[in-house]
């Protein structure tokens, strides 16, 4: 069993930075792929960035690629999301995610979610 809890969101203007944390309970931690999902109102919820449990392997949806950092600290229990050039349709809630297999696995079936954040970015 795993818990995620966010934290880091809220009102940014746009071309702000904004980094969202995941704090997660389980001794084995180390051994989950993390990733970030968001749902924009309105909309379906959607891949944002994941990582393997290693971190050798991160991947990114085309949205963010070369804009937001996932990264992730095994000693501390905790991901992270740093979201670098914000823009308006950045806005959404932000989901931490988990899953014990790979980063394929985990787009296509997450195990375990947080209870989310809100991103909001101001034009």
């Amino acid at each position: 069993q795993v818990q995620l809890v966010e934290s880091g969101g809220g009102l940014v203007q746009a071309g702000d930075s904004l980094r969202l944390s995941c704090a997660a309970s389980g001794r084995t931690f180390s051994t989950y792929t993390m990733g970030w999902f968001r749902q924009a109102p309105g909309k379906e919820r959607e891949f944002v960035a994941a990582i393997s449990w290693s971190s050798s392997v991160t991947e990114y949806s085309d949205s963010v690629k070369g804009r937001f950092t996932i990264f992730r600290d095994n000693a501390k229990n905790a991901v992270y999301l740093q979201m670098n050039s914000l823009k308006p349709e950045d806005t959404a809630v932000y989901y931490c995610a988990a899953h014990s297999g790979t980063v394929r696995r985990l787009r296509v079936g997450v195990e375990y979610w947080g209870q989310g954040t809100q991103v909001t970015v101001s034009s």
